[in-house]
């Protein structure tokens, strides 16, 4: 079989080749069933047992404590934007380190149903780095405090997750971990509650998960939808409306995946831990060695996952991007344009992505100086 291109896309985003050969296969009849999980009941005994075991894995892959519930929802990370602040705030503070593109629109939707104070803001730096801990203006009355633990857009991570208790804060954090999660793991005596979209580095578009401490549970404002009600949700076992089945399914075969995964001597979230840190140190090493291309954020938060660039100086001009662009098709590398709100280019080098995808990148990249530098 010929390799097929690596794709870059900040998401929805490349899947483990190895998961859509197995999806591919099973289509039509899924295990002898007669059926495929699209056309399954999401209450009959097929589709629970790939529910359970989905839940299972993905609580034993990232060792969720057993006082957390795993629900699986729809509507992605902007909505939870949304069901957060109905399910926890109790209409009154919330505190928003606003840290990139996203964390940003989650201050402006949880204003709708909260006080929103922004604890900090990494605007004036361009969003280049991180707001330091010590600076954050903190509520000691505030419901929970929220963070984007990676930032799609602009490139920055949170590579240790703060311990708001250390800093004379009760409140719980809550982290919007759509774009990193499962590239490592969660610090969970720091969390209160995490939600991601699936569309990174899990399955399809559809899936959200969240992952919510039960002590925060059952608080939900009167205006919030029973279907989006922590607690209505927890207790239907996620079943309370029809889920997305699809992505559920889909889901559980990359956890699958992941828990078999192996690599430099390690298995499991270790290794793909490890592996996205030698692919993320591969290609930041070739953007700041080039006299062509460069990343502009701070090195101690520069995300693993997404790694917008751009070109230098005087070469930073739309035709000799879209040059760039244009001959990484041509090379098979694909989705490496940069977000309209920043320009440029982003790969987006999620657990999918192999490390010969992120050398083709970097051959490619000498390649391009070559040529025009």
């Amino acid at each position: 079989m010929s390799q097929r291109p690596f794709n870059f896309s900040a998401g929805p985003a490349a899947l483990p080749e190895e998961v859509l050969q197995q999806v591919a296969a099973e289509m039509l009849n899924w295990q002898g069933s007669g059926m495929s999980v699209m056309e399954m009941s999401h209450r009959g005994a097929e589709f629970t047992s790939i529910a359970e075991a989905s839940e299972r894995d993905l609580r034993d892959l990232l060792q969720v404590p057993s006082n957390f519930h795993i629900l699986f929802m729809q509507g992605g990370g902007l909505a939870e934007n949304a069901i957060v602040p109905m399910n926890l705030s109790r209409g009154g503070k919330v505190d928003v380190v606003v840290s990139g593109s996203w964390s940003k629109k989650s201050a402006q939707e949880a204003r709708r149903y909260a006080d929103v104070s922004v604890a900090a803001d990494g605007a004036a730096g361009r969003y280049t780095s991180l707001p330091p801990v010590g600076s954050w203006q903190l509520r000691k009355d505030a419901a929970y405090v929220h963070l984007c633990s990676n930032e799609t857009i602009d490139g920055v991570e949170f590579h240790e997750l703060p311990d708001l208790k250390a800093l004379g804060c009760d409140a719980p954090l809550v982290i919007d971990c759509s774009s990193h999660q499962l590239s490592r793991p969660i610090d969970w005596s720091r969390v209160g509650l995490a939600f991601g979209g699936a569309q990174k580095n899990i399955g399809p578009a559809g899936l959200t998960l969240v992952f919510v401490r039960e002590d925060l549970i059952g608080h939900a404002m009167s205006i919030c939808p029973s279907a989006f009600d922590f607690k209505t949700v927890a207790e239907a076992k996620s079943m309370y409306n029809t889920p997305p089945t699809f992505g559920i399914y889909v889901a559980g075969l990359v956890f699958k995946w992941l828990k078999a995964f192996s690599y430099a001597g390690k298995t499991g979230l270790a290794a793909i831990e490890q592996r996205n840190i030698d692919k993320a140190q591969l290609l930041y090493a070739a953007l700041d060695a080039s006299p062509l291309f460069e990343n502009r954020v701070a090195t101690d938060c520069r995300s693993r996952m997404n790694v917008p660039f751009y070109l230098r100086g005087a070469f930073n001009t739309d035709t000799l991007t879209q040059a760039f662009l244009t001959g990484a098709k041509e090379r098979q590398l694909l989705q490496l344009k940069g977000h309209k709100s920043v320009g440029g280019m982003r790969a987006s080098i999620y657990n999918a992505m192999p490390l010969e995808g992120v050398q083709a990148l970097v051959a490619y990249l000498k390649d391009f100086e070559t040529q025009y530098g």
